[in-house]
């Protein structure tokens, strides 16, 4: 498998078919009008064209993950956390949590890169709608991934920017007198959002089957419908109300009817490293030993030379090199009110976090910090290599969607919340005390709903966004945001982007550039 990624970039590095080395901050550089007339010859060169895609895809879960959790509540420090755990090399992280990004400090910049693809996926939809060399249901199918993927990487942008350049069309050349493009509104980035949505599934038609080859790993109608419903349920938030929220609704329910999903029984399993396209996946981001890694965790967990000196409570236990070779470096620490946030039943919470102690001299531990410890990956030659996926849906999320639709409808959401309650706490789940409506906090189906989201998807990159669209109430209910700070519920754009782009101007609050 690695020898074909190598063979897939080497293919289309040298059509000229991946655009590198632009100043524009859209990321896009030329094509050759005869590398590019030499290639889309054969269905093969279009599948090294689609695998491409989600080469590159893969390269930015590190920035999906940051701008969809970093600026919530999980990660940072709070009082009793020891030197160790404050962050042995921030490097600017902390200003996500912090609230403090400006021009400067933008925490992710050049609209985390996401053009490079968006530019790709122009080009594959465009020569997709010219071929006559595919068969029309390999066509087709691609036209569904192409959207739905371009969709995806729009609704990244317009939660997190607001105004967003458009770019539908590939640029296979440049004029350098028109580099400058200006954002285009929120409602226009919004109504681009949808009607990908739309394209792509009318698409793929009635078809939720997944990818024969990259099963899970490929975009599907099942992860439009995710999308989808994720869309229409921030805008039900907000003026869409019942409308929007049944249309979220219809979109998960349809998943339902259609694709044989469940929880499975293990949490612990459904970030395992040898059962990656099990029933609770949706969509993911493949990673593979040998290949490639999820990189990014190298910054929530710590140095295996650091947490040697420090024990585990709850297996009581010293950590030790051979088990605990982390081998990070932990620039964004998980909160100890993070971890203490969990039911002490709730098995999922020594599953996502691994807690680390300082023992005294009596045997009795005292807290010293926390960090991830979601994904484990695999040891190979005593090293441990981050080759979990990515998980970008799942059915947990699917039912606790679900469950928001269902609370905007007016309706029961206790079947779909319970469901999820029951495999996190396993045989320590009993319905009258853990379950919905029993809990202190299911007094607001809204809160019961954020509180088991943020239970379930520790590092998954989701609560920032949770909060975001359920309101800004909820932003300044669990940030350091206020009503009077509201412009930063946006991101700034940063110096380089604005400076390189001279047509785009700074969101409102952040100093004027």
């Amino acid at each position: 498998m690695k020898t074909i990624f190598r063979n897939i970039l080497v293919l289309l590095s040298l059509s000229g078919l991946i655009f590198t080395g632009c100043k524009n901050e859209l990321d896009l550089s030329p094509v050759s009008s005869l590398s590019d007339a030499s290639y889309w010859q054969t269905a093969d060169q279009f599948d090294a064209f689609v695998n491409g895609v989600y080469t590159r895809f893969r390269g930015h879960n590190a920035n999906f993950q940051y701008l969809g959790e970093l600026r919530s509540d999980i990660f940072g420090t709070d009082p009793g956390s020891t030197a160790t755990f404050t962050g042995e090399a921030t490097q600017g992280l902390e200003r996500m949590w912090l609230q403090t990004l400006d021009a400067d400090n933008a925490g992710v910049s050049g609209f985390g890169g996401f053009y490079t693809n968006i530019n790709q996926i122009n080009l594959l939809i465009q020569k997709l709608n010219e071929t006559s060399i595919l068969p029309d249901a390999k066509k087709k199918n691609y036209l569904g991934m192409a959207y739905g993927l371009r969709a995806f990487y729009y609704f990244q942008m317009y939660r997190t920017w607001g105004k967003t350049i458009i770019q539908t069309a590939p640029t296979t050349s440049v004029d350098v007198s028109n580099l400058a493009k200006a954002a285009s509104s929120e409602a226009d980035v919004m109504a681009l959002i949808k009607a990908d949505i739309e394209l792509s599934n009318s698409n793929f038609g009635s078809s939720y089957v997944f990818d024969a080859k990259n099963k899970k790993g490929f975009w599907s109608k099942a992860a439009t419908q995710m999308l989808k419903a994720e869309v229409y349920l921030w805008n039900a938030h907000r003026s869409g109300g019942l409308a929007d929220a049944t249309t979220a609704k219809t979109a998960l329910t349809d998943i339902q009817a259609n694709v044989t999903l469940s929880l499975l029984p293990n949490f612990t399993d459904v970030f395992s490293t040898t059962n990656k396209d099990n029933n609770e996946i949706i969509f993911s981001s493949k990673n593979k030993l040998d290949e490639a890694t999820l990189g990014f965790i190298g910054n929530y967990v710590p140095q295996t030379g650091l947490i040697v000196n420090f024990y585990d409570s709850v297996g009581n236990r010293k950590f030790d090199v051979a088990t605990d070779n982390y081998g990070g470096l932990l620039r964004a620490p998980t909160k100890i009110a993070t971890y203490r946030k969990f039911n002490n039943l709730d098995l999922r919470k020594n599953v996502s976090i691994q807690a680390a102690y300082t023992k005294n001299t009596a045997g009795t531990y005292s807290i010293a910090g926390a960090f991830l410890k979601k994904y484990q990956g695999e040891q190979n030659s005593g090293n441990r290599v981050y080759t979990n996926d990515f998980l970008i849906y799942r059915y947990a999320d699917l039912l606790l969607l679900l469950a928001e639709a269902k609370v905007i409808l007016g309706e029961s959401p206790v079947a779909e919340i319970n469901l999820v309650r029951a495999r996190g706490y396993g045989a320590n789940y009993n319905a009258a005390t853990l379950g919905y409506p029993n809990q202190a906090v299911d007094v607001n189906a809204n809160e019961a709903i954020l509180k088991e989201r943020f239970l379930e998807f520790v590092g998954e990159g989701k609560r920032w966004y949770d909060l975001r669209r359920m309101g800004d109430s909820f932003v300044y209910e669990y940030t350091s945001i206020t009503a009077a700070t509201s412009y930063k519920l946006l991101w700034p754009l940063d110096r380089s982007t604005l400076t390189n782009n001279r047509a785009l101007v700074q969101n409102p609050g952040y100093p004027v550039f």
